[in-house]
């Protein structure tokens, strides 16, 4: 039941929806637009590699060759191709590796990316499941200084890129209601004017981050389709 057995598109929320599809489903998108899967399209669409690193394991993470690089898209933009960069994150980099013992075909979506993502997918799938697990994000937890991520949030940024998969994906074979509601979500809402107004986006703006909701915003403007490989995230 909690699988969306009997359907083809799924979607499920963070950890927990990795669980319940990684094993049934041929492939599983990974959805963080604020901001690890925006930040991957972006290396990746520029001829580099992400490896994803766990927010527990962070410590362990390389440090990046030029320190301005960090899970900030906007900060990124200029990375030169044939970088491999680590970067941890408590959402999308932590699904990705979880992701990866389900036997799944993992890839990295974001709005940039959604239709060639959604394209890939329909293919590597070969007719088999495709799950969508948007990360959500977390509650009441100052990732500078926990040790661990605390308990999800599911966020509206990553429903919207989840709903936008599955909208390219459409016609691909029958729709969980889950699946069917993002993209609905998807098609009437205002895209830019969502993750300027949702919590996430107006905390990043607060920051100073601006430039980051906006590129994130984009909607298909990407052809980059980063699939994990020997647990890094490349073309």
């Amino acid at each position: 039941m909690f699988g969306q057995e009997g359907s083809r598109l799924r979607l499920e929320w963070g950890p927990e929806g990795v669980a319940a599809l990684g094993e049934q489903c041929a492939v599983l998108v990974v959805v963080d637009v604020l901001s690890f899967s925006t930040a991957v399209d972006v290396v990746v669409g520029r001829g580099g590699a992400v490896r994803p690193v766990r927010w527990v394991d962070r410590a362990s993470a390389a440090p990046p060759a030029d320190p301005s690089w960090t899970l900030r898209p906007s900060s990124l933009v200029s990375v030169p191709p044939g970088t491999v960069l680590d970067l941890p994150s408590a959402n999308g980099a932590t699904l990705c590796d979880l992701a990866a013992s389900t036997g799944a075909v993992v890839l990295a979506g974001c709005l940039r990316n959604a239709r060639a993502v959604a394209g890939a997918a329909r293919v590597l799938a070969d007719g088999g499941p495709i799950g969508v697990v948007p990360g959500g994000e977390r509650w009441g937890v100052d990732l500078a200084e926990a040790a661990d991520a605390g308990p999800l949030r599911p966020a509206v940024e990553d429903w919207l890129g989840a709903g936008a998969v599955v909208a390219s994906l459409l016609g691909y074979g029958s729709a969980s209601v889950e699946a069917a509601m993002a993209a609905e979500a998807f098609a009437w809402a205002s895209v830019e004017d969502a993750l300027a107004g949702c919590v996430s986006g107006r905390e990043l703006i607060a920051a100073g981050h601006a430039g980051d909701v906006a590129l994130a915003s984009q909607v298909n403007v990407s052809t980059a389709v980063p699939r994990l490989v020997d647990g890094v995230l490349r073309a």
